[in-house]
C-alpha cells in the first residue's frame, strides 16, 4: 500500500521503512556553475524554488577541507596537522600529519577544535527552518579516508598490507575520536548521521574485502550501534563498487547507502534492489559518469522515470544522481535531470 504524503521528510521515513509512497523523495545537488547555467537556460532562477530536496545535511564539524578558499597561500593545514593544496580541484594532500608509521606523540584534536564557532546554534537554526525535511549531520572523512589523510594514500595502503598492527591501531584511534565527534552531533535534533567514506573504486574495495572486514567493519559496527542507540538513522556516502561488502553493510545495520554508482562493478541499482532492497535503502543511482554527461535529454528523462518506478517499488529508495551535477554537465542534460525529478514528484512546470 502506498503511503500518501506530501512532506519530504515523511516520504524519506516511509521509504526507509520500506513503504511505497505516491512518489519517491529526491535529492538533487549541483555545482553552482551548473545552477547558474540553468538560470540562463530558463532565463529565470524560478526553478530553484521548485526543488524540494528531501534530505538536508547540517553540522559544523571542522574536519575536512571543504569550504576553505586559498588566500595568500594555496596551502591549508587541517585540525589534525595534515597540509592540503586547496587551489586545485579537487583538493589534495600535500603533507600528511603522520609521515612515519607511528602514533607516538600525536595529539588528536580536542572537540573544541573540531567544530566551528557557533556551529550548534547555526545547525539548530537550519533544522528549525526546514522541519519538513529529513535532517542529517555529517562530519566528513570516515575511518578509511581519515587514516589515509593522516598517513598519505599510498602509505596507508602499504600499512594495511605490510604493517597491519600499526594500521589496526591507527584505525582504532580514528574510530575513538570520531565517536566523540558523533556524540556531539547526536545532541542535535537530527534524524540521522551521514557517514562518508570512499572504500570503493570502480572495480571493488580499495583495501580488499577481507582487510575491510578486519580493519573497518568492527569499528563501523560500533559507530552504527552508537547512532542507533540514540534513535537515529545511519546513512553513508560511498563512491565506487561496494557490492563485495553489501552483506556486511546490511549485517551491521546501515540504513541508507548513498551514491549507488551504476558504472562501477556490480553496482547496477536494479540488481542491488532485487538482492538487498528488503534490507537497506538506496539513495542515488542516476549515472554521473554515463547517463548524465553522455545521455540525450530524452534518455535521461526515461532513466529518471524508471528509477523512480522500479527502485521506489515497495519502498527503500531516494532518487538522486550518483554525484551532484558536475561542472562539465551539458546544460540541456542538467535541465532534463531537473525536469525529470520534478515530473516524477508531480510538480507542475511553469507555463
Amino acid at each position: 500500500m502506498n503511503a500518501t504524503t506530501t512532506c519530504p521528510r515523511d516520504l524519506v521515513l516511509a521509504q526507509i521503512a520500506h513503504r511505497e509512497t505516491d512518489h519517491v523523495p529526491y535529492v538533487l545537488g549541483m555545482e553552482e556553475n551548473v545552477a547558474r547555467a540553468l538560470d540562463e537556460h530558463y532565463a529565470s532562477d524560478g526553478w530553484r524554488a521548485l526543488l524540494e530536496n528531501a534530505i538536508v545535511t547540517v553540522g559544523g564539524a571542522n574536519l575536512s577541507v571543504a569550504g576553505y578558499e586559498p588566500g595568500d597561500s594555496p596551502l591549508f593545514t587541517d585540525a589534525f596537522g595534515s597540509v592540503w593544496r586547496i587551489d586545485r580541484r579537487p583538493n589534495h594532500l600535500a603533507q600528511p600529519a603522520l609521515p612515519e608509521a607511528s602514533l607516538d606523540g600525536f595529539q588528536w584534536p580536542a572537540m573544541d577544535r573540531c567544530f566551528r564557532p557557533g556551529w550548534r546554534e547555526k545547525a539548530e537554526a537550519a533544522i528549525a527552518a526546514r522541519p519538513d525535511r529529513l535532517t542529517v549531520a555529517g562530519f566528513g572523512f570516515g575511518l578509511f579516508e581519515r587514516a589515509w589523510t593522516l598517513r598519505g594514500f599510498n602509505e596507508a595502503l602499504m600499512d594495511a598490507a605490510g604493517d597491519p598492527a600499526f594500521y589496526d591501531a591507527l584505525v582504532e584511534a580514528v574510530a575513538v575520536h570520531q565517536m566523540e565527534v558523533i556524540d556531539c552531533l547526536l545532541a542535535l535534533p537530527v534524524d540521522g548521521i551521514l557517514f562518508s567514506d570512499d572504500w570503493g573504486y570502480q572495480q571493488g574495495i580499495l583495501l580488499g574485502p577481507e582487510r575491510w572486514r578486519r580493519f573497518i567493519k568492527p569499528r563501523l559496527a560500533r559507530m552504527y550501534e552508537q547512532v542507533h542507540a540514540a534513535g537515529k538513522y545511519c546513512l553513508s556516502h560511498c563512491c565506487g563498487s561496494v557490492v563485495d561488502i553489501m552483506p556486511d553493510l546490511v549485517e551491521i545495520g546501515l540504513d541508507v547507502l548513498e551514491s549507488v554508482q551504476p558504472e562501477a562493478r556490480g553496482m547496477n541499482p536494479y540488481a542491488l534492489k532485487q538482492e538487498y532492497g528488503a534490507h537497506i535503502t538506496f539513495w542515488g543511482g542516476l549515472g554521473s559518469q554515463s547517463t548524465i554527461p553522455f545521455g540525450t535529454p530524452d534518455e535521461i528523462r526515461r532513466e529518471v522515470a524508471r528509477l523512480a518506478d522500479e527502485m521506489g517499488r515497495g519502498g527503500g529508495y531516494v532518487l538522486g544522481p550518483a554525484k551532484a551535477l558536475q561542472p562539465e554537465t551539458p546544460t540541456e542534460n542538467a535541465a532534463a535531470v531537473l525536469e525529470g525529478f520534478l515530473a516524477q514528484a508531480g510538480v507542475p512546470w511553469p507555463a
